[in-house]
């Protein structure tokens, strides 16, 4: 039986590229580093499936180049670097791997929480740099958490997996939503608020919406203005959610009590500055990378990549439409 033939444009984890390999011809970006336009359009040569990443931008000039792309499975759950809208008119399928990676992210968001709140990056290097002499009554003092008020923004699978790990710390929880989410009402006894409302309630205010453009500087100065002095800021969603300059300024004037980053607003590159700053935590987009998280996903694009060269609908299809 002749095997279709895929490109992957970075290694995912063994058990996925194995699943390909049984019935698939596949080639692998020999670099660990992103690749350019050219090695990508120059990958896809001649091949009909395309596993990539959310950092590989699948515009409609990658997607004109090869006529033979049957299928595009992206590695991740969101799917803003695919131009999806193009891809659908050309009849190819394109999948995402949504719920496995749901806890590992907002596990992540509550590392970043505690991390920032009480300060854990800033005590560790004072500790490293041989600066502690000793318990001290006024020593790098932080925010308690039991019993503060959460503020979600953006209540979906992952927004609510990170609100229900807050029942453990008795915490008040706000959200802000287009939708009305009963799972947490009932369970919480949350509540659902304006933006503003929650901006001006929460001490502690976690992002967990999609990269849309109406979500593109959501946090800008106005609403960083509006938070509480004391207010710890979380992102895990997308960089360009926050303006990242009114953040920088925001940290380095106070305005806020600190923030905890795994996504930047031009990633990999942080704006000026921010790197600078000790009341905030900064992450290398680490939210999925549990062992076993970013192993299911490597699986599921896999199943995703192999349903579509068959023919069938792929089980995370963002395009199932064109079936």
């Amino acid at each position: 039986m002749k095997k279709w033939k895929v490109f992957v444009t970075r290694r995912v984890p063994k058990p996925g590229l194995d699943l390909l390999e049984k019935e698939c011809e596949i080639e692998v970006n020999p670099y660990d580093r992103v690749l350019t336009k050219e090695e990508i359009i120059r990958g896809i040569k001649g091949k009909g499936g395309l596993l990539c990443l959310l950092t590989d931008k699948i515009d409609k000039d990658i997607l004109d180049t090869e006529p033979k792309l049957k299928m595009i499975a992206n590695y991740a759950v969101g799917y803003e670097n695919i131009d999806v809208k193009y891809a659908t008119e050309k009849g190819i399928p394109v999948s995402n791997t949504p719920g496995v990676l749901t806890d590992t992210t907002a596990d992540m968001a509550w590392a970043l929480l505690f991390s920032t709140a009480r300060r854990i990056v800033e005590g560790d290097k004072f500790t490293r740099e041989g600066k502690f002499k000793g318990w001290g009554p006024t020593l790098m003092l932080g925010q308690d958490i039991t019993g503060k008020t959460l503020g979600v923004v953006g209540a979906g699978r992952i927004g609510t997996a990170f609100a229900l790990k807050s029942k453990g710390f008795g915490m008040k929880v706000l959200y802000c939503d287009v939708k009305r989410n009963e799972k947490i009402e009932k369970e919480l006894g949350a509540k659902k608020v304006s933006l503003e409302e929650l901006l001006k309630e929460s001490d502690f205010v976690s992002l967990h919406v999609p990269l849309l453009s109406s979500t593109k500087h959501l946090i800008g100065e106005k609403e960083l203005k509006i938070m509480k002095k004391t207010a710890v800021l979380i992102n895990t969603s997308r960089g360009p959610i926050i303006d990242e300059k009114a953040l920088v300024k925001a940290l380095k004037e106070k305005w806020i009590f600190g923030a905890g980053l795994d996504v930047y607003e031009n990633e990999p590159n942080l704006e000026e500055g921010l790197i600078e700053i000790d009341n905030v935590v900064l992450q290398p987009h680490l939210a999925s990378a549990g062992i076993e998280t970013r192993t299911k996903m490597a699986i599921m694009a896999a199943e995703n990549l192999i349903a579509g060269l068959k023919g069938k609908i792929p089980s995370n299809c963002v395009n199932p439409g064109i079936f």
